[in-house]
């Protein structure tokens, strides 16, 4: 980086925005995802240089930024094009919650903001530590968690979390510690034998199509198809692994397993 903290910060994913946003350190950011719509204001106040697996490059460049921050492996090549510019990265990969609250712990030193991130963190932590501590009925709803249908694809890993904090029982939890989505395709069999008594579904950005999964053969018999527990979750609520997930997203966890409260 030129500077420290850096003055000109360009974010190719939503979560980082959202933290910037909430540390008070928005004015910061000079680009960002096209995904970006945590706080709502950020679709009139950024320039858009980004979608997920592929980014503007020439714009990102003349935006002149100190830092450039990606998420994970999908991102490589974005990231490989701007280091080749001359950019300075830092590339988060953080899978489960505990990697979210260090997201939040780092990108607040980044920005000269230690203090007031480790506030943030340690608000979240205690904030699900209350919800998990709620008392439920028993026995837990089990759950399937569908982030894509075409292969069908669960288990990621802070929603795994979550589902456990929120008082539910993962029905697939072995797969929470699989990073590549192609390392978390399930069969259609594997999930009808689970018998899930609700199925949460968010197909990363596209709109979930409950028919389509109670017309899936032999899933009529699942709890959850037969009692009409299929709730789709907004992808920006639950598939950022940031504040998002661990409020709104959570919050609308506990509402699926739920419903009548507990």
């Amino acid at each position: 980086m030129r500077d420290f903290p850096p003055r000109r910060i360009v974010c190719l994913t939503e979560e980082t925005v959202e933290t910037l946003y909430l540390l008070g350190e928005q004015d910061r950011i000079a680009g960002v995802s096209g995904y970006a719509v945590r706080p709502p204001q950020v679709r009139r106040e950024k320039p858009r240089v980004s979608a997920f697996i592929s980014a503007d490059i020439p714009k990102i460049l003349a935006l002149d930024p100190d830092l450039v921050l990606a998420f994970s492996d999908l991102q490589a090549d974005i990231v490989a094009d701007l280091v080749r510019a001359g950019v300075a990265v830092h590339v988060f990969n953080q899978r489960d919650v505990a990697g979210i609250l260090a997201m939040i712990r780092t990108l607040g030193a980044m920005v000269a903001a230690a203090d007031r991130a480790g506030q943030l963190a340690q608000s979240l932590k205690q904030r699900l530590a209350a919800i998990a501590a709620t008392p439920r009925p028993a026995p837990r709803p089990k759950v399937y968690f569908e982030e894509w249908d075409d292969p069908l694809i669960s288990g990621i890993g802070w929603v795994s979390e979550l589902i456990e904090i929120a008082g539910g029982e993962d029905v697939l939890p072995h797969l929470r510690a699989q990073k590549a989505a192609k390392d978390r395709i399930v069969t259609p069999d594997a999930v009808r034998a689970a018998m899930p008594d609700v199925i949460l579904a968010s197909w990363c950005g596209k709109k979930v199509v409950p028919d389509r999964i109670r017309q899936r053969p032999g899933w009529s018999d699942i709890p959850a198809v037969r009692n009409d527990r299929i709730v789709e979750i907004k992808s920006p609520l639950i598939l950022q692994p940031g504040p998002a997930a661990l409020t709104d997203g959570l919050d609308a966890i506990v509402k699926a397993l739920w419903p009548k409260g507990a």
